[in-house]
């Protein structure tokens, strides 16, 4: 388990772009069980779409990439190293159902091939336990710009 304080040890993002909340499981070098919680409160909330609130796919595979740069950070212990996990590729995204205010989002990450620079994963975001958006995708571990 990692609170809030332990997910903003391990990434760089800040709201509003920080899209996890907490760490339920992670298993170095495996896997991670991650949850944002989706508020009606979000920025995008207002003009995507009035009247009919939901959280844009884009911002969802965002919430994935996260998690699966904490579990990067955490199984090449990169904690404290000032190292930053790079979006490189987004393949397969596919949105299932919409994500809408007052739920818990399950982000759910896998390695499919790690490396020490760049590393493939594959991700599922699920709304009680029905799958909401899958996607694969893959990063770059890298210095941060000078």
């Amino acid at each position: 388990m990692m609170d809030i304080r332990g997910v903003m040890a391990a990434l760089p993002h800040r709201y509003p772009m920080l899209l996890v909340d907490r760490v339920e499981e992670l298993v170095k070098d495996e896997r991670i069980v991650a949850i944002k919680a989706v508020t009606i409160n979000e920025g995008f909330f207002a003009g995507h779409f009035p009247g009919r609130p939901i959280m844009p796919g884009v911002l969802i595979v965002e919430a994935l990439a996260q998690a699966a740069g904490i579990l990067a950070v955490e199984s090449l212990g990169l904690a404290g190293s000032g190292k930053l996990v790079y979006f490189m590729a987004i393949d397969g995204a596919k949105f299932r159902a919409p994500v809408e205010p007052g739920v818990l989002l399950r982000l759910e990450c896998a390695f499919v091939q790690k490396r020490a620079s760049v590393c493939k994963f594959a991700g599922r975001a699920l709304v009680d336990g029905k799958l909401a958006a899958e996607a694969n995708f893959t990063a770059m571990i890298a210095d941060p710009p000078a």
